[in-house]
């Protein structure tokens, strides 16, 4: 029995799980897409390809072309779905752009982008 369920199952009180680098212990669960959590600037991102595109965002701001931007908004859809977008991108140009970092589309983003771009009056970019 994990260590966390066997604290709990003896009343010890829950303990919060550490994070765990995939690549670092052989035999470990790896993510089921085989991304690799990174940290740029104190920021957790998912994926290192969101990572990337967050310094790509802070290249172009300073470049003048981006605004300012939002991380991890939420659009809340019919039936208590919730698709969350990874970026929301305010541009110099007045432009608003709606991003999602992908490495692969699954079929289950299709069907949620399929749906949010039902539901609201934008498209949203793979980046």
């Amino acid at each position: 029995m994990p260590a966390g369920m066997r604290a709990l199952f003896e009343g010890k009180g829950a303990q919060r799980p550490a994070e765990v680098d995939a690549s670092a212990a052989p035999g470990q669960k790896r993510s089921k897409y085989g991304n690799k959590i990174t940290v740029v600037d104190g920021i957790r991102f998912d994926s290192k390809k969101e990572a990337a595109y967050y310094e790509q965002l802070k290249l172009r701001q300073r470049g003048g072309e981006v605004h300012f931007w939002l991380r991890q908004v939420p659009v809340h859809l019919p039936g208590g779905t919730k698709y969350v977008l990874d970026f929301v991108v305010f541009l110099k140009s007045g432009e608003v752009q709606f991003v999602d970092v992908k490495g692969r589309e699954t079929k289950e983003f299709r069907i949620k982008k399929r749906e949010v771009e039902h539901h609201y009056p934008f498209r949203i970019l793979l980046a």
